[in-house]
């Protein structure tokens, strides 16, 4: 697999660094520390996901290290992501406490969580991240496309992946396009506009053709545009639900009426 490709399975992507991101994880912002985080996570785990993505700003590192611990899963089974609050000062000792919260010695990858200050500041402290081994992969997330080519010029080991509010209302093509053309994966949450998309009957129209739920074409959308997806649940069904992605294809007619869908005009900003 060469960088940004997708594996033969659709179940995993090629990272610049060689590393793979699942395509499907489970994400657990505004999840709260406690049993709501860890049913969520162990339930996931159960059903096959792979990824799990929290961050330092969401409070319940330690929910997803005692589920993780408690699943049985080898390490390296299972792909973890967390973030950079960069309203804090130094990333790395940011990621040991993270580590020390996740119960584990390194993750998997490590993303500066938002644009603060300016975008760069942070990133030789991420290059620190990786060159001791507490990050396998470094990125950024709610980086537009000109604070992503700041990061390159300044740094020595670019982003791998920038994560940001991507779905067929948010259809930032212009972002897309360029995260490709640097090596970057896009990859999206808020896929479900945190449930508002649902609802839309373009979204239940092709749902219909395509004998699945709004929730699982609007995810499938994603895919199809080579983005992961990290869908948040606490319940145990539409975790279940969310995961039944790769038994179907959309059709180029369904994936071109969700397109329109596009509320952003293309852009190449994040926000």
């Amino acid at each position: 697999m060469a960088a940004g490709q997708v594996s033969g399975d659709g179940r995993a992507i090629e990272l610049a660094d060689g590393s793979e991101l699942p395509m499907l994880g489970l994400g657990v912002w505004q999840i709260h520390d406690g049993p709501a985080a860890e049913n969520a996570v162990r339930w996931a785990l159960e059903l096959g996901y792979r990824h799990i993505d929290t961050a330092q700003a969401y409070g319940n590192e330690a929910s997803v290290g005692r589920a993780l611990q408690d699943s049985g899963l080898d390490r390296g089974e299972v792909f973890v992501t967390t973030k950079f609050h960069p309203g804090r000062k130094d990333p790395v000792a940011e990621l040991e406490q993270s580590l020390r919260r996740l119960r584990l010695d390194h993750v998997d990858l490590y993303l500066v969580h938002w644009v603060q200050r300016n975008p760069v500041w942070a990133w030789p402290g991420m290059e620190r991240v990786r060159e001791r081994g507490l990050a396998t992969s470094i990125g950024v997330s709610n980086y537009g496309e000109a604070e992503l080519n700041q990061v390159i010029a300044a740094g020595t080991t670019p982003p791998v992946v920038n994560q940001v509010q991507f779905s067929s209302f948010e259809y930032r093509r212009g972002l897309l396009d360029a995260c490709q053309r640097l090596g970057i994966v896009l990859e999206s949450y808020s896929s479900l506009g945190t449930g508002r998309h649902l609802a839309n009957p373009v979204v239940a129209e092709v749902a219909a053709r395509a004998g699945r739920t709004p929730a699982q074409v609007l995810l499938r959308w994603c895919l199809q545009h080579g983005a992961p997806v990290i869908p948040k649940s606490t319940h145990r069904d539409r975790i279940a639900e969310n995961a039944q992605l790769f038994d179907f294809t959309l059709t180029e007619k369904d994936m071109a009426a969700l397109d329109a869908l596009d509320k952003t005009r293309g852009t190449a900003k994040a926000t």
